[in-house]
């Protein structure tokens, strides 16, 4: 059995400020900091073979947290990057909103239909993903990784890995520093932790209240 730990990136100030973050690399601000050393210290109690990364900072700098508690090194997997939200990439909510109503129309509420303007769609993200997984899961038959990506890479494979389409990508929640835990047994993906923040606790004054 290959147990695997899905974790989002802490937070960065483009979190907060609701602003389309996608291949740009934006850092963990010192909320996001203090989110990654408490995954950390969460996981610290789990036997864990590897951790796999998206190369962008933030998902980097949380993965570093995890590894460092454990001896391992962050193994940097491009496939795990971020959705490429093209023209969107370092607008606001707002003014995607404003500028671009027609295809956010389309994004909040079939995503799975489209693809972002000079970017690329859910199903590309899919693809590369899953084949980045399998590889993963290939090289650990009977252990235990983490792999630390992004809002979307992980709604995008948790749908897959529970056989659901793309058309179920708002059902998923994922907020900043969360958690999820997958086990593959027996040919099947089971889910038994998912978007678990609990972790987070002490930070709640603090964190921003969007899942952005």
């Amino acid at each position: 059995m290959t147990r695997m730990f899905l974790v989002r990136h802490g937070r960065t100030v483009w979190n907060k400020e609701q602003i389309f973050r996608g291949t740009y690399d934006i850092p963990l601000d010192e909320v996001g900091k203090q989110e990654a050393r408490l995954v950390g210290e969460w996981l610290q109690q789990e036997e864990i073979e590897a951790v796999y990364s998206s190369p962008l900072s933030r998902a980097r700098e949380t993965a570093k947290a995890i590894a460092l508690l454990h001896g391992l090194e962050v193994t940097v997997v491009d496939e795990l990057t971020d959705l490429d939200f093209g023209q969107w990439q370092g607008m606001s909510l707002r003014e995607v909103r404003n500028q671009y109503p027609d295809p956010y129309r389309t994004w909040d509420e079939e995503p799975h239909r489209l693809v972002l303007p000079g970017g690329e769609g859910l199903d590309a993200v899919r693809s590369r993903v899953l084949e980045a997984t399998s590889h993963i899961v290939a090289s650990h038959p009977e252990g235990t990784v983490v792999l630390v990506s992004h809002r979307v890479v992980l709604k995008v494979l948790i749908c897959a890995l529970l056989g659901l389409d793309n058309s179920h990508f708002w059902h998923i929640g994922q907020d900043t520093a969360a958690i999820n835990r997958f086990d593959f047994k027996n040919g099947r993906w089971i889910v038994s932790l998912l978007n678990d923040i609990c972790h987070l606790k002490a930070l709640d004054e603090q964190r921003a209240k969007v899942d952005f």
